[in-house]
């Protein structure tokens, strides 16, 4: 498919949510949107066709607004996990598919990336992932559903895309995970410099997000799991099983929980 021109825009939803609009000029499509109203603004906003949803997981905040969205438009393709439970969609993908939006000359290839729940899937190519709720700017999602080494596992194939890679999630937590970061990793220098732009991006009433693969290989500690100063510091804080990546990702996620 040959190269085309898009955005990708942020559409605030509920508190701390972020719907992203893949569009061009005149068509649309959108990651998870749990909440129907704030999209049918922006794309009226900005005299958008929908043609298209990615859903990633079955939490309601990412997928609430499907079926008002379809009430709207029965022709728009839905493309989303192999969970029964997800109503409203129409496409049903796994890892290695290949989803297409024609209407934006885009492809995306889907990746399992459980963990957070067991069906979430991630759609990435060159340039961007869109990985829902399993990796967040210095932080991962809750383990509401996986296990540690299924979780290790995924967060490991995120950061295998190329570095550049950029990270769409969908919450806007990372000051709260920068907390938890520096608490775990206190003499990670680039996590400080990152820390400082983060604020400094909310105190101006901007977001934090995208970021790229790059910068989370080198800030988040759940993509270092492996890291001898951060086990270290598990260890030191009576955390003794501390053997390898799972045992170490495993007692991160344990501690973020109630941090």
């Amino acid at each position: 498919m040959p190269k085309t021109q898009y955005n990708i825009t942020a559409i605030p939803a509920f508190t701390d949510n972020y719907i992203w609009c893949i569009h061009n000029q005149t068509h649309a499509a959108v990651v998870d949107p749990g909440d129907a109203l704030p999209v049918m603004e922006f794309l009226n906003n900005n005299k958008l066709i929908l043609t298209d949803i990615l859903i990633t997981h079955h939490h309601h905040d990412h997928t609430g607004g499907i079926s008002t969205l379809l009430d709207n438009n029965a022709e728009l393709t839905v493309f989303g996990p192999q969970n029964e439970r997800i109503k409203g969609i129409t496409q049903r993908v796994a890892e290695n598919d290949v989803v297409t939006i024609d209407s934006l000359g885009i492809a995306y290839s889907v990746l399992s990336v459980p963990g957070h729940t067991l069906d979430h899937i991630a759609f990435s190519n060159d340039t961007e992932v869109f990985c829902g709720d399993t990796l967040f700017s210095a932080g991962c999602g809750r383990m509401f559903e996986g296990t540690p080494e299924m979780f290790v596992h995924s967060l490991d194939k995120l950061a295998n895309l190329p570095e550049e890679t950029k990270v769409f999630c969908t919450h806007e937590y990372t000051l709260a995970n920068l907390a938890f970061a520096k608490h775990v990793d206190a003499s990670n220098n680039d996590l400080h410099e990152y820390a400082n732009w983060a604020e400094r991006q909310r105190e101006e009433g901007l977001i934090t997000l995208p970021s790229d693969i790059k910068t989370q290989k080198l800030i988040n500690p759940f993509l270092r799991a492996n890291d001898p100063k951060i086990q270290s510091f598990l260890q030191a804080s009576g955390n003794l099983s501390i053997q390898d990546s799972v045992s170490c990702f495993a007692s991160l996620r344990a501690l973020k929980d109630n941090f």
